[in-house]
C-alpha cells in the first residue's frame, strides 16, 4: 500500500466529472487514498477544462492556487498533476508555462492514472524526468471501468459516447475529445444496472451529442433503443437525456421519451442561435424553421415537456438586428431554462479567422439582455406551477432559512436549472416525494410534501 493521500479536483462538464470519478476509483484501487482536503494531500490532481477561454483561465487559476499547497510548503504535498483537455489541448507547450506542474496527462489516460503517480513518484525531479504523457483522444470508457460515484448520491451521470464528429465553426471539441465514439448498449446498460444497484434513483445520459448515438456502430442502434433497455432497470426512477443535437432529434425518439415512464419529460437541446446567417457562419446543421419544428413537435408529442438551450451570443457577423432576432425568438418561444456564452475566439477553429468579431463589452451586453428577458420568462412559467403537483426527488438538507430539504422535480437538471426546496417534511436523501408548488421565484419552486 502506498502512503499517499490524493486530492482531486474536476472540473468543467459533467463528462468531465464521469472521467474524474474514473480516476478516483484507478487511484483507489491502486493503493491511493483520497482526500478532500488538499493541506492533507502528498499528491494533487487537477482535472481541466479547455473548451472555451473562461473554462482555460479557470483551470489554471486553479493550478496555480493548488500549486502554493506545494510550493510554500503548506502541507505534505510534493506532487501537482495536470490532467485532462488541458494539457491534451496544448500538449507539452505547458510544460514551460506552467513549470509549477509535475506532470501533465491527456485525457486518455484517466484509467491509467495510478500507474502514472507510482512512475513521478519514484523518479527524482530533473530534466530526464518525463512531464507530459499525451496521447490522441482515442480512449472510450466501458463498464470494466469503475467509478467512484459519491457515496448516497441520488443522482449519476452515464456517458454514452465519447468526442464529437460535428465540426461546428467554433468548437476545439473534436480536436480534443477526437471523433465520435459510442459505447454498445449491453455495455452502457451493464453500468448502468451496476449504478441503480448503489442506489442511484436519476441516471443522467451525456455526452458531447446524445443524438449521434450508434451511428459509429454495427448495426447502428438507435438511442431510443437504448432508452427502453435503461427504462427497464429495476431501482430507477427517472431518466434524464442531455446535449439532444436539434437536427437530429426525431419524432421516434420525441415518442420515446413521452411513452416511457421512467424518461423525464425534459428536453436539453442546445439551438446556439437562431438566425439562419449566424447558424450558417457556425456551421449548424438546420437553421430556424428546423428548431421552430422540433420545438413544435417536442410540445405536442410530450404534453408538459421542460425545454432547455443554451446560446452563442456575439458570434462573429451578428449584427445588431440578428441579436434582435435572438431576443424576439426567446421571447416567443419561452425556454423553460436557458444558459447564454458570450462567443470565444478559440486558436485552431474555423471562426477563429472570421471578420467582423464583436467587442467584448458588446457581448457581455448581449447576454444580460437575454438573461434579464429569461428571469421574466422563468419566473412565469415557474409562477404558472404553484398549485401543481410535482414529484421531487430529495438530494440533501434545507439550504434556506425554513427549509427542511432540498431536491429536484423532473423539470429541472442538476447544477444547470434550479431547485426545488421543502418547506416540511424530513424525507432521506434519494427519496421521490409528491409535493404541492406553494410559491416560486426566478429560478426556484418552493413545496410542500402531501
Amino acid at each position: 500500500m502506498h502512503d499517499k493521500k490524493v486530492h482531486l479536483i474536476s472540473l468543467g462538464c459533467p463528462k468531465n466529472l464521469v472521467d474524474s470519478e474514473v480516476m478516483g476509483a484507478a487511484l483507489i484501487d491502486g493503493g491511493y487514498a483520497l482526500t478532500d482536503r488538499p493541506e492533507e494531500a502528498s499528491v494533487i490532481l487537477v482535472n481541466t477544462c479547455a473548451f472555451i477561454l473562461p473554462a482555460k483561465e479557470e483551470s489554471i487559476e486553479e493550478i496555480l492556487r493548488m500549486a502554493a499547497w506545494k510550493s510554500e510548503g503548506k502541507g505534505p504535498c510534493t506532487c501537482l498533476v495536470v490532467t485532462g483537455c488541458l494539457p491534451q489541448r496544448y500538449a507539452r507547450d505547458l510544460e514551460e508555462a506552467l513549470p509549477e506542474a509535475d506532470l501533465f496527462l491527456g485525457v486518455g489516460e484517466a484509467p491509467h492514472i495510478a500507474r502514472h503517480l507510482d512512475r513521478i513518484l519514484a523518479s527524482p525531479p530533473g530534466p530526464s524526468r518525463r512531464r507530459s504523457v499525451i496521447g490522441k483522444p482515442t480512449f472510450l470508457m466501458n463498464a470494466g471501468h469503475r467509478r467512484l460515484v459519491p457515496e448516497g448520491g441520488a443522482s449519476a451521470y452515464i456517458k454514452i459516447a465519447d468526442g464529437c464528429s460535428n465540426r461546428c465553426a467554433y468548437c476545439v471539441i473534436p480536436q480534443i475529445r477526437g471523433k465520435a465514439r459510442s459505447r454498445p448498449v449491453d455495455d452502457v446498460v451493464r453500468e448502468a444496472e451496476d449504478l441503480a444497484a448503489h442506489g442511484i434513483r436519476e441516471l443522467i445520459i451525456t455526452a458531447q451529442d446524445t443524438t449521434a448515438y450508434g451511428h459509429d456502430l454495427k448495426g447502428k442502434p438507435k438511442l431510443e433503443t437504448l432508452l427502453h433497455e435503461l427504462a427497464g432497470i429495476g431501482g430507477l426512477a427517472w431518466i434524464r437525456l442531455l446535449y439532444t443535437y436539434p437536427a437530429h432529434v426525431t419524432d421516434s425518439l420525441l415518442g420515446t421519451i413521452a411513452d416511457e415512464g421512467k424518461i423525464c419529460g425534459y428536453l436539453d437541446l442546445p439551438i446556439q442561435h437562431c438566425d439562419d446567417a449566424v447558424l450558417g457562419a457556425m456551421g449548424r446543421k438546420g437553421g430556424n424553421a428546423l428548431i421552430r419544428e422540433v420545438i413544435g413537435k417536442a410540445r405536442t408529442i410530450i404534453p408538459g415537456v421542460a425545454l432547455r438551450t443554451s446560446l452563442i451570443v456575439g458570434f462573429p457577423g451578428e449584427t445588431a438586428r440578428r441579436f434582435e432576432r435572438l431576443l424576439a425568438f426567446i421571447r416567443e418561444v419561452r425556454f423553460d431554462h436557458l444558459g447564454v456564452f458570450t462567443y470565444s475566439r478559440e486558436e485552431g477553429t474555423r471562426a477563429a479567422a472570421i471578420p467582423l468579431r464583436i467587442p467584448e463589452r458588446e457581448k457581455e451586453r448581449r447576454r444580460n439582455l437575454l438573461m434579464e428577458e429569461q428571469a421574466l420568462i422563468s419566473r412565469e412559467i415557474n409562477a404558472a406551477l404553484v398549485g401543481s403537483l410535482q414529484e421531487v426527488l430529495i438530494e440533501g438538507p434545507g439550504e434556506l432559512a425554513g427549509s427542511t430539504r432540498v431536491g429536484r422535480c423532473r423539470r429541472q437538471a442538476p447544477e444547470i436549472d434550479g431547485v426545488t426546496h421543502l418547506l416540511g417534511g424530513t424525507p432521506d436523501r434519494g427519496a421521490i416525494v409528491t409535493c404541492r408548488i406553494t410559491a416560486a421565484d426566478d429560478y426556484d419552486l418552493f413545496a410542500e410534501p402531501i
